[in-house]
């Protein structure tokens, strides 16, 4: 029902937003002199204001046409390469011969588009044959697909594993380090020729007893029950999803908002005295980003409860108690696959230590096959995203890729010994 009300009241404020959108353009246009005016920029302000609150934000873009190799600009084509209900494979294919190492990056299923990891993406693309899991907004999966909870989660990551083939690299972000690791348990438990080379876990809630932050505590201090009744809603007829059982994308956001209000609304009043102030620069840094971040998707029921009972209540991974489709997860049964951690010092979401603790739970790794990076001064964004992810951190996350790449490994090899690499074909 709660859903349904918000459909009405979106519906209801469109006149507002007409109205809104009328004032903005009326008090911007070139042609009225009022526009240059700092009451005009006030109205204008206000009523941008106005309509970026009441609005619907669409998926964004990735917007990704070109990266530059070896100081040559070269055209990257953005392809679907696989396709599930949930999710879509994307290649951004690059317009070179060179051979790099190929990363699967898994973007996390968690209310926000996978376009949130664009900077992710942008800084791997000059050394890296870079895909990413764009997840589907669940309300746009029709019944017929079926459910979807965090077993489904698991195979798809191995399926898409298994597509790639041999010798890709796979780079989880927060919320799938889990269901990655899991995956790769599996694999490696089937002694899996197409077993990734290596795995980057990074800002992830793999054991979530260890320093547990606001949003660790928020999932531990209500039974599952609770979320069930409080937070699931069904898809309104209007949506192709309609009658799926989801946690809705506007929910989710007002959990976000509610983490840090004061700065929220901090930086929306500073974008009205930016656009007073006609800091035409500033004004647009705050769009590109509360454009993203307002950008929200629903998430299937199914998996959201699995998560939370598995994941914050039960700590089923770290206590050794995970089963998918039967099978137990034994990270200890991976052998073959290098495993990188990142946190973030300052990370609020993922507390320090629950991503390190993947080392512990892989305990069949060599020393020379794993490393734990700590990133100093650093949120949980900053981890994936901004400077200190491509300046500090994307350095490390590239040497370790490179130091487990098998066919970088023999290309070097093949270096020092003045001899042409031969490739076959992956298995």
């Amino acid at each position: 029902m709660l859903y349904h009300i918000h459909e009405l009241q979106h519906v209801a404020l469109a006149p507002v937003r007409l109205f809104a959108e009328a004032i903005q353009t009326m008090y911007t246009h070139p042609w009225m002199p009022v526009s240059y005016t700092s009451i005009g920029r006030a109205m204008a302000a206000g009523a941008e204001l106005l309509e970026r609150t009441t609005r619907r934000y669409p998926k964004p873009p990735f917007n990704l046409p070109t990266t530059v190799i070896d100081g040559v600009e070269v055209t990257v084509r953005e392809m679907v390469v696989y396709q599930k209900p949930f999710c879509e494979l994307l290649h951004f294919q690059r317009d070179t011969d060179r051979r790099d190492p190929r990363v699967l990056v898994v973007a996390p299923m968690s209310g926000h588009y996978a376009t949130l990891l664009r900077g992710t993406v942008e800084t791997l693309l000059p050394e890296h044959d870079v895909y990413i899991t764009d997840w589907i907004d669940a309300r746009d999966v029709s019944q017929d697909a079926g459910p979807f909870a965090l077993d489904d989660y698991i195979d798809y990551i191995r399926e898409l594993l298994h597509f790639l083939g041999a010798d890709t690299h796979v780079l989880a972000v927060c919320q799938p380090s889990v269901p990655v690791l899991a995956a790769v348990s599996m694999m490696a438990e089937d002694q899996d020729p197409r077993q990734p080379s290596s795995m980057v876990l990074m800002g992830g809630p793999i054991d979530t007893r260890i320093s547990p932050t606001k949003v660790n505590k928020l999932a531990t201090d209500k039974p599952l029950s609770w979320f069930e009744t409080h937070v699931i809603n069904t898809v309104p007829y209007v949506h192709t999803g309609r009658g799926r059982r989801v946690y809705p994308g506007f929910l989710q956001l007002q959990g976000f908002m509610s983490l840090n209000p004061e700065r929220h609304v901090g930086e929306h009043i500073n974008l009205f005295q930016n656009m007073v102030r006609g800091d035409g620069d500033s004004a647009e840094k705050h769009r590109d980003f509360y454009d993203e971040y307002l950008a929200v998707m629903d998430l299937p029921a199914e998996y959201y409860l699995d998560t939370i009972k598995s994941v914050f209540i039960e700590h089923q991974l770290p206590e050794g108690k995970m089963y998918s489709r039967g099978r137990h997860i034994q990270p200890s049964k991976i052998q073959h696959t290098a495993l990188m951690t990142i946190e973030g010092e300052k990370d609020d979401i993922t507390g320090i230590g629950q991503t390190e603790a993947a080392h512990k739970l892989c305990s069949s790794l060599p020393d020379d096959m794993r490393i734990h990076h700590v990133a100093p001064k650093v949120g949980h964004y900053g981890v994936f995203n901004g400077r200190r992810w491509r300046e500090e951190i994307y350095p490390h996350v590239r040497e370790f890729i490179r130091t487990h790449d098998k066919l970088t490994v023999l290309a070097d090899k093949a270096l020092e010994l003045d001899e042409p690499v031969r490739v076959g074909k992956s298995v």
